[in-house]
């Protein structure tokens, strides 16, 4: 087999120091709480201020939401954890297929 050229190259016997330090805030605790069970709060440090409306509308207009996110649904019958699609009105659609009405939900919760 015939050997190939060698290619031009350049010894490099210093150091590049071309990497940029970027510092971001989307992991520090202070600007947002984490509880003990791993889920994250979306909302902001005073979160018992906000509606499940408001909560339901930042979840589906945050960064993390593209299609589908997991949730934890607190109801008058206790915690329940859902894929949700999408959203009415009056009702929050899963993956599933199920509705789920906004006026049952106490609280709502994004999983990591």
């Amino acid at each position: 087999m015939k050997e190939l050229p060698k290619m031009y190259h350049r010894k490099i016997d210093k150091d590049i120091e071309n990497n940029s330090r970027v510092y971001s805030t989307m992991y520090d605790t202070s600007s947002s709480k984490k509880a003990s069970n791993d889920f994250l709060f979306i909302n902001n440090s005073d979160d018992r201020n906000y509606t499940v409306e408001q909560k339901i509308y930042n979840i589906f207009n945050s960064p993390n939401y593209i299609y589908k996110i997991d949730v934890t649904i607190v109801t008058d019958k206790g915690s329940i954890n859902k894929r949700i699609v999408g959203k009415t009105k009056t009702n929050l659609i899963t993956m599933d297929g199920e509705y789920i009405p906004i006026n049952t939900i106490r609280d709502i919760y994004v999983q990591r």
